[in-house]
């Protein structure tokens, strides 16, 4: 009995003893979870809150969009008189929307209709980068103190407002101001909540980095360049950098090279909207990355003086390891707003030059093949500002009516044609401009519903629904002239021969029907001085009389019943056009 009671004794302790390493495995096996799940947590809050950010920036923008609708358009159509006056509207209207490259996409859109010059474009684009240095003061101020304090009343306001349909632009504005502000507010908060300082492992790899090194500075350049093209957008990055800086992992040479590599990478978005635009377009996009591309050599050659001045403007020892998260996030936005605003100062009277070297980059194509194939001023690929896409489509309806009095002409020349292989390769060429007017037809008005699709103010809504039915009445107008050029060629096969009486006649309804066509195409340019003229009544009523005559000959026998009835089909064909022309001249009065 006492041999047993010790065995027993230490197969008592053996228990406890495994009992307590379980405990200590399942606590930390506990923790471990914990950390994670809260680390998960954290991380998917910093990604929503970016979200949330883009979401209310762009919400915000959109609004502003909709609430100047052709204010915001001939802001930037007409005061680009100089280029001093470029720069302020690129400024006002960067600040307005709250996004460059918002505000460059509308610019290269402004350049693919025509709207504006390259080197106007050049000068707004230079504003806009000095306009959109206010988001970083903006998320700056979002770092300093929680204003998401702020954000309730704006959303109590914002859903009213919605609610009352006269005021629903200024609830989406005050909503995409609120994503915007609590977005800031949580990326703070959350932030401080991962504590990035207190984990050595990512402490250890920033400052792995030397940061006295040029490698290190062009490594971090690069790498907010691509991170910034991955998101489309320069905020979120910003954003992102503000975070690291003012947690204090990220030093701020590091910091401010990202800055650098946004700057870079926000150009790209206006490439990619260009691409598929034409060549004047196109060279605007290149422009924006030309004068990003030079300021970031600029300050790279000065990095260091440059970066130490903008810190001693803080109050910022960038040799420090303990920083005050305030001045840091204050560094980030002076280090933005004097980038741009002194790469401005030294480009702005290179514009001329800036100009000749895009030109040369990007060589114009050749204008009869750009004219056959596509549309000259819109795009399906472009990136496109709704509101302004308006103003693209009236571009190029008026390319598609030049295009039709271009088609109507060679009708006409096509009449006079007696050498038979001439008529062929009129007809030919009367029919492949039909096709071309039915593919224009189909583009511009799969445009103009895309466009609808977006959120628009009632006034453009009815601006497209208008249009849409131009669009329908001039491809009209192409279908009457090949219906004249069809007949033409059944005149020819049958080998009819008019009457000079009915030759003359047709003088009379062609020229006619010139006057009217011109008077289509100077109203659709200009319809607030439009002035009607009563030439649809004027070919009705000849038309009407030249068919009367018509039955007296045929009965007179002074020409067949075949040769009558071409005749007539031409003066059918004559009313029709007229009524086309009509209803497109009806159709932009009504919305001039």
């Amino acid at each position: 009995m006492t041999a047993f009671l010790p065995s027993f004794d230490k197969k008592i302790l053996q228990s406890r003893y495994n009992q307590q390493v379980f405990f200590c495995i399942a606590q930390r096996e506990i923790k471990f979870v914990v950390d994670n799940t809260r680390i998960m947590l954290i991380v998917f809050k910093l990604l929503g809150a970016l979200a949330l950010l883009i979401f209310g920036m762009k919400t915000m923008s959109e609004a502003l969009q909709k609430m100047a609708g052709p204010q915001l358009r001939h802001v930037l159509g007409a005061m680009t008189t100089n280029r001093l006056t470029g720069v302020l509207t690129g400024m006002v209207v960067a600040v307005a929307v709250q996004s460059s490259a918002a505000t460059t996409v509308m610019t290269v859109s402004f350049v693919n209709a025509g709207l504006l010059s390259l080197a106007q474009a050049i000068s707004v684009i230079m504003g806009a980068n000095i306009g959109t240095t206010l988001s970083a003061w903006i998320m700056s101020a979002g770092f300093s103190f929680n204003i998401t304090n702020l954000v309730w009343p704006a959303f109590l306001v914002g859903i009213t407002l919605i609610h009352m349909k006269k005021q629903r632009y200024l609830g989406d504005f005050l909503f995409g101001v609120s994503f915007m502000f609590f977005a800031l507010g949580t990326l703070n908060i959350t932030g401080r909540e991962l504590d990035l300082a207190s984990n050595q492992q990512i402490v250890d790899f920033f400052t792995s980095f030397d940061t006295g090194s040029y490698l290190t500075i062009l490594l971090f350049l690069l790498i907010g360049t691509v991170l910034t093209v991955i998101a489309q957008s320069s905020a979120a990055l910003m954003a992102i950098t503000m975070v690291l800086c003012t947690s204090g992992v990220l030093p701020i040479y590091q910091g401010l090279a990202l800055v650098m590599g946004e700057n870079i990478g926000t150009t790209l978005t206006a490439n990619f909207a260009a691409m598929s635009a034409n060549t004047q377009a196109k060279r605007a996009a290149f422009a924006h990355l030309v004068f990003n591309i030079f300021g970031v050599i600029w300050v790279l050659i000065l990095f260091y003086p440059f970066v130490n001045m903008i810190c001693r403007l803080t109050g910022v020892d960038p040799g420090s390891d303990t920083q005050d998260p305030t001045r840091l996030s204050f560094t980030l936005a002076t280090f933005h707003t004097v980038f741009n605003v002194t790469n401005t100062l030294i480009l702005i009277w290179l514009i001329p030059q800036i100009e000749k070297f895009v030109c040369k980059v990007i060589k114009g194509k050749n204008h009869e093949e750009d004219e056959v194939f596509r549309l000259s001023y819109i795009q399906s690929g472009i990136m496109k500002t709704p509101e302004i896409s308006v103003l693209q489509a009236q571009k190029e309806m008026l390319v598609f009516a030049e295009r039709v009095t271009r088609m109507f002409n060679m009708v006409k020349e096509l009449r006079a044609i007696s050498d038979d292989d001439e008529f062929a390769a009129m007809y030919e060429r009367i029919g492949k401009y039909e096709q071309i007017c039915d593919n224009m037809e189909a583009e511009i008005g799969k445009y103009l519903s895309d466009v609808s699709n977006a959120h628009l103010s009632d006034d453009t809504k009815a601006k497209i629904r208008t249009m849409l039915r131009e669009v329908n009445e001039i491809e009209s107008v192409g279908d009457s002239c090949y219906s004249f050029a069809r007949t033409f060629n059944r005149k020819k096969e049958s080998k009819a021969a008019f009457d000079p009486k009915q030759d003359e006649n047709l003088d009379k309804m062609f020229g006619l029907l010139t006057d009217y066509l011109e008077e289509m195409n100077h109203i659709l340019e200009n319809p607030e001085s439009a002035r009607r003229l009563s030439l649809g009544h004027q070919i009705d009523a000849a038309c009407n009389a030249f068919k009367n005559e018509n039955a007296s000959d045929v009965d007179s026998h002074l020409y067949s019943y075949a040769v009558g009835t071409i005749y007539v089909d031409l003066l059918n064909e004559g009313e029709k056009f007229a009524g086309y022309v009509e209803n497109v001249i009806d159709a932009r009065i009504g919305i001039a």
